[in-house]
């Protein structure tokens, strides 16, 4: 009896300090005991942000523009599951949802394809969904897309800026994504899709939401998984170039002739990165200049100074040979005077 009566008094002063909670705090717990979507405090996206920066202080850098085909297998990690599965979306989704729900920021693509994150180019978000023929509902301030009306099967490809520095103080060569755009390809009524570039995303504002997102990167081990930030940190994907950072912002296609040139300018490039990171451990003695090489391979020939001293060196002299023996002391030798 006396223990009924403990367990009473416990469940009633349990059940007062929850009444006794202001409304707006239940109705806090109760929204986010409801909502499926990521959501972080101001203390975690502080936690979640501090290792996604680039340091200052550099003594290299290049940054590079790559194209990423969600077809590749390194790459369906992104594109998959095509509809939300469960607690299991996509990376547009993902991207996508938070764009509408503002915890996130997205910029316009710009005619030069730059990325800028300034407050004069965040998207019109309306203007964004009227462009791609995207259904929604307008709630408030709020745009309401239903999953079957996100066109995340449409969205195969995504351009990212890869940066590629060498800090100043530690000489550690790094490479991370600074901004990402997904790009939607449609075909207009015709046999080849056309590709249209949707936004610019900050990587460093999306970190802590990639962070809670795990993905599968294995279709043969299916515990192989990741988060989607490790994803992009540990470059588990693969793309090709397309651009790099230079004075007259063109892309690879302005000045390169046919398809064949193409490839060989982007395996230039990606020399020109791994010889820089090779001169870092002593492979290379001299650093790479990357708008002065040329490309092509160069003949094997010995150093120039070498070769000057040994035109330099006298010719050795040859002995004479020494003269034959006569075989016996009886043997008769003629001497002409």
């Amino acid at each position: 009896m006396k223990r009924r009566f403990i367990t009473f008094i416990i469940t009633t002063l349990l059940v007062a300090t929850a009444s006794a909670q202001p409304p707006r705090r239940q109705q806090e717990q109760q929204t986010q005991k409801n909502s499926s979507a990521v959501t972080l405090s101001e203390r975690a996206r502080l936690q979640y942000s501090a290792n996604s920066t680039t340091p200052t202080e550099l003594t290299w850098k290049r940054d590079i523009y790559r194209e990423l085909d969600l077809t590749k297998e390194k790459n369906a990690a992104l594109y998959y599951p095509e509809e939300p599965l469960g607690d299991r979306v996509n990376f547009f989704t993902l991207i996508f949802n938070l764009i509408l729900e503002n915890k996130i920021t997205a910029y316009e693509y710009r005619l030069d394809g730059n990325e800028l994150f300034t407050k004069d180019n965040i998207l019109d978000v309306e203007n964004m969904l009227d462009k791609f023929y995207i259904y929604y509902e307008k709630e408030g301030n709020k745009y309401v897309v239903q999953p079957a009306d996100i066109p995340s099967i449409l969205v195969t490809k995504y351009y990212i800026k890869e940066s590629n520095y060498v800090e100043q103080g530690t000489s550690n060569y790094s490479t991370r994504v600074t901004a990402i755009c997904p790009v939607l390809m449609n075909s207009d009524g015709g046999t080849e899709p056309t590709p249209y570039p949707m936004f610019w995303l900050n990587y460093d504002e999306i970190s802590p939401y990639l962070v809670q997102t795990q993905v599968m990167t294995s279709s043969y081990n299916n515990t192989s998984n990741l988060s989607l930030d490790d994803y992009f940190l540990m470059r588990k994907y693969d793309g090709t170039i397309y651009k790099t950072s230079n004075l007259r912002n063109q892309p690879l296609a302005e000045y390169c002739e046919n398809d064949s040139a193409l490839v060989q300018e982007q395996l230039r490039i990606e020399k020109q990165l791994t010889d820089v990171e090779n001169s870092l451990w002593g492979n290379n003695k001299e650093a790479v200049d990357t708008e002065a090489e040329t490309a092509g391979t160069e003949e094997k020939s010995e150093p120039k100074a070498k070769r000057e001293r040994t035109e330099r060196e006298p010719k050795p002299i040859k002995e004479p040979k020494p003269a034959k023996q006569p075989a016996s002391s009886n043997e008769r030798i003629s001497v002409r005077r």
